[in-house]
Formats: structure tokens, C-alpha cells, sequence
């Protein structure tokens, strides 16, 4: 869809949630809906403008999950900053498990008050933390035992991962690939362990 196109579409669909205002806040709420569930097919990563929106998001089926959550999922939520939500994903990283609102709050040390409108949305699942320690593997920061614990890691190339981050850190999945040379059957096999 190109840009006219979807702009054709918005400016449509607000001209019907428009007229749908006189029609009560039912017909309106459908129509709002209906407007978020195409930009959602547009962008499965779109950041809410407003807590209205989260709650529409909610009917919809979007969830986020706060104790897998990246920095990218916090930001998809209003009112929070990008120190936020690197201090959320950082904690849950390191094994902390947020069990409600007032963990949440109580680690961007606010009051719960300013989270509720995010509560259709967050949900609180539960991990084995054997199992969270796995997939939170960093291989900028792992030893080369830890590195070992991957499918088909040889001594070598943990060894080589540990010498390639000396000269600089790896950013993502994909240079991490190109840097080592490394098959794409074997970054399929380790993508959901690794996290940088």
C-alpha cells in the first residue's frame, strides 16, 4: 500500500469515526477499532499514542509480555521513556520477575497510579529461571563455557566470538553473523538464545 493509499484510507476512516460521533460511543469505539486494527496490520510494532489506544489494542489481542519484553515492546507504551524501558528490560534480564503493576512501578520507582492504563495489555507470565538465563545468553559478555552451552558451539569459534568482541561489541543477531561468518542454519538454531 502506498502512502496516498493509506492516507486515503485514514482520512476515510476519520471522516466515518466523525460522523459515527453523533452515533454514540459504541459505534465510535468500533469505528476507532477498526481504524487501529489497519495501522496495527501496517505496523505490528506500533507505539500507542494514548491509553485509549492500549485499551482498543487490548480488544484487538495485543500483549506484552513484561517479563520477555524488549526495550522496543516497552516503547509501543505512552508515557514511558527510552530509560524506562531499558531499565524494565534490563532488570527482567537479569532475572528479575515482574509479577503485577506495582512490580513495575516499583522499579521505575513511581507510583502504580501512572500504570493502570497499561493494564489490558501487560501481562505477567512466569519462567523457569534456568530457562531465562538461556535465552538471556550475551555473547558480549559470556565466557567461553557459557558459550559452550549452545547447540553446536565448538571451542573455537567460542573462542573466536570472545576475541572478535575484544576489538568491539557485537550490536545485533546480524552482525554477529556477518563479523564470525557464521551459517544461517546455526544462527536459527541459536537466535532465541542469544540477546545483545
Amino acid at each position: 500500500m502506498t502512502f496516498r493509499e493509506w492516507l486515503s484510507t485514514w482520512l476515510a476512516q476519520a471522516q466515518t469515526a466523525q460522523k459515527l460521533g453523533s452515533a454514540g460511543p459504541r459505534l465510535q469505539r468500533q469505528a476507532l477499532r477498526e481504524q487501529l486494527r489497519l495501522r496495527l496490520q501496517q505496523n505490528p510494532g506500533l507505539r500507542f499514542d494514548t491509553l485509549s489506544e492500549v485499551s482498543l489494542a487490548a480488544d484487538l489481542g495485543v500483549r506484552i509480555d513484561a517479563n520477555q519484553a524488549s526495550v522496543e515492546d516497552w516503547l509501543r507504551l505512552p508515557g514511558l521513556s527510552i530509560h524506562q524501558a531499558r531499565s524494565l528490560t534490563q532488570l527482567s534480564r537479569s532475572g528479575v520477575q515482574f509479577h503485577c503493576l506495582e512490580d513495575l512501578a516499583a522499579g521505575l520507582g513511581i507510583s502504580v497510579g501512572q500504570l493502570t492504563g497499561w493494564e489490558p495489555v501487560v501481562q505477567f507470565c512466569f519462567y523457569d529461571p534456568e530457562g531465562l538465563s538461556a535465552i538471556a545468553l550475551n555473547p558480549n559478555q559470556a565466557s567461553v563455557a557459557a558459550l559452550m552451552e549452545l547447540p553446536a558451539m565448538t571451542r573455537e569459534l567460542a573462542e573466536a566470538i570472545v576475541q572478535q568482541r575484544q576489538e568491539r561489541p557485537f550490536q545485533d543477531l546480524l552482525e554477529f553473523k556477518t563479523r564470525l561468518q557464521l551459517p544461517a542454519d546455526m544462527i536459527e538454531a541459536w537466535m532465541h538464545f542469544l540477546s545483545f
